[in-house]
């Protein structure tokens, strides 16, 4: 029954509103459905970075460690030669 009085307050045809609160619906709905789409979206491709740095931040360690190896190599040869 509170159906009847909540139209009543609206003075355009009720197919006009049907139509209306419809393509409003519908609007919200695909609005809502693309945020949710980008957000997980972006999330992968944070967490991809994300690992992508990590790797070369372990590559770079890696790096560092075998050129002081190779350092300490090169100066425990000169060491020697002298």
């Amino acid at each position: 029954m509170a159906l009847d009085t909540d139209v009543r307050e609206y003075s355009s045809p009720l197919r006009k509103l049907t139509r209306f609160f419809r393509k409003s619906r519908d609007g919200w709905k695909q609005k809502s459905f693309n945020a949710k789409r980008t957000n997980k979206l972006l999330k992968n491709q944070v967490r991809a970075v994300e690992r992508s740095r990590d790797q070369w931040k372990q590559q770079v360690d890696e790096q560092r460690r075998r050129i002081a190896e190779l350092e300490a190599e090169l100066q425990k040869t000169a060491d020697n030669s002298a």
